[in-house]
């Protein structure tokens, strides 16, 4: 009997063992098949195409593609549910931005929790956003814009990317603190809103500067300022509206989360791959053309990033009175 049991026992231990020598080795061949990245806004928008210049990287060094999935809708909210509720394996993550930290506190009724329910992987960069207008709007600085606004309550629109977006939130934002009587016009995504506020539909967008810069460029629309406390680096000619709004600040991040339950030796795996990434100079001119600033950051660090945007924008959606059921 005693060497029955022996016997069973050392069974148990090698199995045991082999458990966990493999859980590593099967760590370390990842990624074995594509992963998809879900990213919570429409093709062609500031979000998508940070994605796809991180996701093309990604797919080159690890010789497996990184499919960039669009879920629109719900402010990204439908993108984070769905990424949340996949298996916790590696490939599939949630492309997170300041719309994850911003919906916690505006929407009442989320079947999640983002920090609980998702693990953090990386930072890509941080970034502002930029006040824009349509060329027949005939301010040509914030002040004139305030003032122009004034003397006509209710008759300006503003575009966003969708409810509880750091689009959407920045605009609130700037009406609290300017007492501007302002419209919002929701859409699902910069791409889909861009055009209405070229053509005058609405008068006003705060877009993420990666896509706003190309109309900017293209002298489609009027720069007025950027969120941040100052200039940002990449547009030192365009004023901070904290200029004219004292304390007025919106500044945005780009990162990666996965489903909580993740293997943490996979979590490494990407972080680290994403540092490369971040080093490369090719990619680095690529994101700085976007008008980001690359901010590599450990998985415990881009956690409390998004933990600390989570409670600064909760004070704003407070401050600016907005919540979405």
């Amino acid at each position: 009997m005693i060497r029955s049991f022996r016997t069973r026992l050392f069974g148990l231990v090698c199995l045991a063992s082999l458990f966990v020598a493999t859980v590593p080795a099967a760590a370390a061949d990842y990624p074995t098949r594509p992963v998809r990245w879900l990213i919570g806004f429409s093709a062609g928008g500031p979000v998508d195409i940070v994605a796809r210049i991180m996701a093309q990287w990604l797919s080159d060094h690890f010789g497996q593609q990184f499919i960039v999935e669009n879920r629109t809708g719900s402010g990204g909210n439908i993108a984070a549910a769905a990424a949340i509720n996949s298996p916790p394996d590696g490939y599939t993550l949630l492309f997170v931005a300041p719309n994850n930290a911003i919906s916690t506190s505006l929407y009442k009724k989320l079947p999640y929790d983002f920090l609980r329910d998702t693990a953090p992987v990386a930072s890509i960069m941080q970034l502002t956003n930029l006040m824009i207008v349509s060329n027949a709007m005939p301010a040509k600085t914030v002040r004139e814009f305030i003032d122009y606004c004034k003397a006509n309550p209710g008759k300006i629109s503003y575009a966003s990317s969708g409810n509880g977006t750091s689009v959407h939130m920045s605009a609130e934002l700037f009406k609290a603190m300017t007492k501007c009587d302002m419209l919002h016009v929701p859409y699902r995504g910069s791409a889909a809103a861009l055009p209405d506020v070229i053509s005058n539909k609405v008068q006003l967008i705060f877009d993420n500067l990666p896509s706003a810069l190309e109309q900017v460029r293209g002298g489609t629309v009027r720069p007025l300022g950027v969120t941040s406390p100052q200039r940002w680096p990449v547009v030192p000619d365009i004023p901070a509206i904290a200029e004219t709004v004292p304390g007025f600040e919106s500044v945005g991040f780009y990162g990666i989360s996965a489903p909580k339950g993740t293997p943490p030796e996979v979590i490494e795996i990407l972080n680290k791959a994403v540092g490369e990434a971040l080093k490369d100079p090719k990619l680095v001119a690529r994101l700085k053309e976007t008008g980001g600033i690359p901010k590599p950051m450990t998985p415990a660090e881009f956690g409390k990033l998004v933990a600390d945007e989570t409670e600064k924008w909760r004070k704003v959606v407070e401050f600016a009175g907005v919540s979405v059921d």
